[in-house]
């Protein structure tokens, strides 16, 4: 393994509500000084929840991305609140965006996006035995729900408007997951 770099110093270049962007000194272990910029999410992460239903209907949400500036298709997502885990934090946020509760929630795996620069990890949570339940949630609008079917990811993954990676990879993983 090799020697992680020295951090040299490290400043506050912005701050939003949601992100943290810092400049790192660092000096590499062969002598080498550079500069690097990270953006830091929510200390806690974010949760990506696959609401499964009994027949491998997953339930995806289609809502406005501003990033990419369009309607996206993905799985339901959101910040882990303080004092909350992923396990709660997914639970709640499919009451929010899909009006279901679950009895089973089981945390699958953490990713990360992009982590030569993004700190910020994703934690993919499996929901099943999905129950009707709505809370109120934050959005601007309400979220169209879409079932899609785990034996179609090939024509899902195919869709100009389904292209947001933590949810095509979850969605593979759960697939393999069940079908063991």
């Amino acid at each position: 393994m090799r020697e992680k770099p020295r951090i040299l110093d490290i400043r506050t270049l912005a701050r939003t509500r949601l992100f943290h962007v810092q400049q790192l000194e660092l000096r590499f272990a062969n002598g080498v000084e550079t500069t690097y910029e990270r953006l830091l999410g929510s200390p806690q992460g974010a949760v990506l929840v696959v609401p499964l239903l009994e027949d491998r209907q997953v339930l995806l949400i289609r809502e406005y991305a501003a990033g990419t500036d369009r309607y996206e298709l993905a799985l339901p997502k959101g910040r882990i609140e303080t004092g909350e885990g992923a396990i709660e934090a997914a639970n709640r946020e499919i009451q929010e965006e899909i009006g279901y509760g679950a009895n089973h929630l089981r945390q699958i795996t953490s990713l990360t996006v992009a982590p030569g620069y993004l700190g910020h990890s994703t934690h993919v949570v499996l929901a099943t035995d999905l129950y009707p339940q709505r809370m109120p949630g934050d959005e601007p609008e309400p979220i169209d729900v879409i079932p899609w079917s785990l034996d179609n990811l090939v024509e899902l993954t195919a869709r100009e408007d389904f292209t947001e990676a933590r949810s095509i990879a979850a969605l593979y993983m759960v697939r393999e997951l069940l079908d063991g």
